[in-house]
């Protein structure tokens, strides 16, 4: 979750942290205003993007044992956190799932474990897979907000990417689901595509501001070796925009949604005022947040623990009644105080002053990235500047002794 690198220190053999999975003699109570969130990884698709590296199979076949041993998983969590107000189903291809799958799913999830009342649930969705009939059916459920992965609005560019739908069919979507009455719908967008130009990029920003989401995602491409656009990167056979050339259209997209209301409140992230993500703040702001299924991971401070992205090993330890963890990382304050700095100059919360203060020349090095225009004080905290947000990553590097 965190852009930067955390090396994993050796716990200390007189650790009192919570080991997942295992019965713990107090329950963890949160701290005030940070109730915890759940993930649930749902790890099929129909069939892999040319760009993505999360772990997902084409098994559709497969759903139903995947959701007894998520259901199994959660059980073993049970009273050990306090109640979720925060739901989250990605991917994968969580709108693959039938509409009685889902329900099912839900049900145990809501069964096994405590939740606030009217907590804010999200399903990521494929714009093919939606229909009026089963937006009403999600939205019965007590799901409250949508996430469509559009992407692009130029088929040349879906097809490129190796997504499944058309731009018309992406637009449809769009209408439907905003139609549906949910309280928020956010849609998904790439830029710094190979080939594409900043009209282009500039054009799809425009289509979809006509629909007025509540909420926008504009995620720069980054290709990982494995995936099948990262090997024809890595033989010089396509090339990513020059850095120049991401900067401008960084800066471009934050001025245009800016000016249409939004709130850029995250790096990749905006939204209409009172439409911002709560689940994924608590990401930012290191809340607690347990995550089932394959490949998910958990926190709850100072240990993180993650699942094996295989289907096969998650549900053969679960059916053994062991927790399928397959790594754990108790982050020493060095490590939790890196990850603050992180995450905090990705958001417009940015840092409290306090924190940055401790650092070596903290008050000094504020005054000087103040002057090159990078972060600003609000109150008593230091927020990212525009250009800040933009290379949010260095930031923390600043404040390093």
């Amino acid at each position: 979750m965190c852009p930067c690198e955390v090396v994993s220190p050796s716990p200390s053999p007189d650790t009192t942290a919570f080991e997942p999975g295992k019965p713990s003699r107090t329950k963890y109570a949160a701290p005030r205003n940070s109730a915890p969130g759940l993930y649930v990884h749902v790890p099929f698709c129909t069939g892999k993007c040319a760009y993505c590296d999360f772990y997902s199979l084409p098994e559709r076949t497969r759903i139903p044992a995947w959701i007894e041993a998520v259901q199994a998983e959660a059980r073993l969590f049970r009273g050990l956190f306090p109640r979720f107000d925060t739901l989250y189903l990605g991917g994968g291809t969580p709108s693959l799932l039938g509409v009685q799958e889902l329900e099912r799913l839900l049900q145990g999830l809501f069964r096994k474990l405590a939740f606030s009342h009217s907590p804010e649930i999200t399903l990521e969705a494929n714009p093919d897979d939606l229909s009026p009939g089963r937006l009403a059916a999600y939205r019965d459920m007590g799901i409250r907000r949508i996430s469509l992965g559009i992407q692009a609005l130029e088929d040349a560019t879906l097809n490129f990417l190796g997504r499944r739908h058309t731009a018309p069919r992406a637009e449809q979507a769009l209408i439907d689901s905003l139609n549906a009455g949910f309280s928020s719908v956010s849609v998904d967008l790439i830029y710094g595509i190979p080939g594409q130009t900043f009209k282009a990029w500039k054009k799809t920003l425009q289509r979809v501001l006509c629909f007025r989401p509540h909420h926008i995602s504009c995620y720069q491409l980054t290709l990982s070796p494995e995936t099948p656009l990262g090997k024809e990167h890595r033989k010089g056979r396509i090339r990513l925009p020059a850095e120049d050339t991401l900067a401008d259209l960084f800066l471009a997209t934050s001025e245009i949604l800016r000016d249409q209301g939004y709130l850029h409140y995250e790096v990749s992230n905006f939204a209409l005022p009172g439409h911002t993500s709560k689940h994924n703040r608590k990401y930012w702001r290191r809340a607690p947040y347990l995550g089932l299924g394959p490949a998910a991971h958990s926190f709850l401070a100072p240990v993180r623990w993650w699942n094996p992205s295989s289907l096969d090993t998650y549900i053969r330890q679960i059916s053994s009644g062991r927790s399928p963890n397959e790594g754990r990382e108790v982050l020493s304050r060095e490590q939790a105080l890196l990850e603050t700095l992180c995450l905090g100059f990705r958001t417009s919360e940015g840092v409290a002053g306090r924190v940055l203060a401790a650092c070596t020349d903290g008050s000094q090095t504020v005054q000087d990235l103040e002057q090159q225009g990078l972060v600003a004080r609000h109150g008593n905290r230091v927020v990212p500047t525009c250009r800040g947000m933009m290379i949010a990553d260095r930031l923390p590097l600043w404040f390093l002794p």
